[in-house]
């Protein structure tokens, strides 16, 4: 590990794992997905906002000052709300499982738009840990399976390109701006750009119990502000081609958050793939410029 990168990396896994309690949380869900994806973006303001307002005056650092500054804040959550809405959608067109495995294939979309874009062939050692990796989660998704509507697969790849979108978009912003500013601005994006969608195709759009309000909460406060701030916060120091090939943890998580809480056996299957795609994670790290 190179200097310096120790606070990032462990921040990255964390906000992983935060991320890898988001499908156990929509799930038990009162809510549609749009609606429940809606209510986890607008009640992770309240802390994103009071986090700015508590360290503005602490850490000035770069503000937006303009409208083009502001895009650049704001874009990633155009991304994200894309990812969000696309890869809860597909989860009732297709198979939960093509559709998981579909929309975690972001990394290879982030290699190829890094390539592409900034002209920055990967190496060897990261290629392996990139094939390794997904080999990982396609073990631990049990592969594709058939019977799954084409449709659905390709509103999960679109997924995908949505969150590889957010990944390149995000890692441009904090070149510039703070954690802070990005998250605040991009959630802000993404609530508005999910708003509509919720209202035209979801029936129920506000939680009736209390345990659905706690349920978006959880999202919101610790899957969004929480694991989202710490990938922002990551992604000044770590390359966008590494750190989305580390969230590749997050169907690890799943699955052994569904197996203790939800009553779904940890297959050996599962526990193979967890341990390949942490294996690749580790050797990507060393090839991941």
């Amino acid at each position: 590990m190179r200097s310096g990168q120790g606070r990032p990396l462990t921040a990255l896994v964390l906000g992983a794992i935060c991320l890898g309690c988001s499908p156990i949380l929509v799930r038990v869900s009162e809510l549609g997905p749009v609606a429940t994806a809606f209510w986890r973006l607008t009640l992770a303001l309240i802390p994103l906002a009071a986090a700015f307002l508590a360290r503005r005056d602490a850490e000035p650092g770069a503000r937006p000052r303009n409208r083009r500054e502001y895009a650049v804040a704001a874009l990633p959550g155009v991304a994200l709300a894309g990812d969000l809405i696309t890869w809860h959608i597909s989860i009732h067109m297709t198979t939960v499982t093509n559709s998981t495995l579909l929309a975690n294939m972001a990394p290879i979309v982030v290699t190829l738009m890094t390539w592409v874009m900034l002209r920055r062939p990967p190496s060897r050692v990261f290629l392996a840990g990139l094939v390794l990796s997904i080999v990982g989660v396609v073990v631990l998704n049990g592969g594709l399976k058939p019977g799954g509507h084409w449709h659905g697969d390709a509103v999960a790849l679109c997924a995908a390109c949505s969150y590889a979108g957010y990944f390149v978009l995000l890692a441009r912003a904090r070149k510039t701006f703070s954690t802070g500013v990005v998250m605040l601005w991009s959630t802000i994006a993404a609530a508005v750009c999910v708003l509509p969608v919720a209202l035209v195709f979801e029936r129920a759009f506000v939680p009736a119990m209390l345990a659905g309000w706690a349920t978006v909460l959880a999202l919101g406060w610790i899957v969004h502000a929480g694991g989202q701030g710490l990938i922002a916060f990551s992604m000044a120091w770590l390359p966008a081609t590494f750190s989305s090939l580390t969230l590749l943890i997050q169907p690890v998580v799943a699955a052994i958050l569904a197996a203790l809480l939800l009553g779904e056996p940890l297959t050996v299957a599962q526990a193979a793939g967890g341990s390949i795609v942490i294996a690749g994670i580790m050797l990507a790290r060393r090839g991941a410029s």
